[in-house]
């Protein structure tokens, strides 16, 4: 399921090339995506983030399609590798997460993982994953601020310990453009008019408390 013509049919090859897997259909859009899952039941649906005109179509069509057929497996295939994006998507019930342009060796293994009832994330997901629970652990309970992303969680951190956008880049590795960036989106999921409100929002939650 993807609305790229090309990467659909491209992936359509691969898949109807592979021995045990047959394809049977290959859809642009979110409504089509359901409507085919539904008709056909697959075992495994390859699933874009991208359907059509709405940006996380792909996770509410898994959820769709997972109400409807709870044995189906979908493996997410995308270009999105935001914490908001992997997480929304195994929150809807995904079984795998690949970015494209994984090797074809990379989404048979999955396809068939999948299809197995496995778990399988590729190497750039995995470790954001693994970034998200050793922070879950590191915290000893519910990460504070759960509607910020682990980089934006750690930004603000460093915001909340008086840090300013020049030192937070150094710190971080990051362009000074890339730290606005996340401060726009920051003030936006925290509804904070201001950087002060955020260090408060911050420091409430137990942030900006590290050395």
């Amino acid at each position: 399921m993807d609305d790229h013509p090309v990467f659909r049919l491209g992936m359509s090859a691969l898949l109807g090339s592979l021995t045990g897997v047959d394809v049977v259909a290959e859809v642009p859009s979110m409504d089509e995506a359901v409507a085919a899952a539904v008709a056909h039941a697959p075992d495994v649906v390859v699933m874009d983030l991208h359907l059509g005109d709405a940006a996380a179509s792909g996770v509410d069509a898994t959820r769709e399609i997972l109400r409807v057929l709870p044995g189906a497996g979908v493996l997410v295939v995308t270009m999105l590798d935001d914490d908001d994006s992997v997480f929304a998507a195994l929150r809807a019930g995904a079984r795998g997460y690949l970015l494209k342009g994984a090797a074809a060796e990379e989404i048979e293994r999955a396809v068939r993982a999948v299809a197995n009832g496995e778990v399988i994330l590729g190497p750039a997901v995995a470790v954001r994953a693994m970034d998200y629970l050793l922070g879950h652990a590191a915290w000893g309970g519910p990460v504070p601020l759960p509607e910020l992303t682990s980089r934006e969680r750690e930004v603000l951190d460093l915001v909340a310990r008086g840090l300013d956008n020049l030192a937070i880049s150094r710190r971080l590795a990051l362009s000074p453009k890339t730290v606005r960036n996340h401060l726009s989106n920051i003030l936006a999921k925290l509804q904070a008019a201001t950087r002060a409100e955020a260090i408060v929002r911050a420091r409430q939650s137990g942030l900006g408390g590290g050395p």
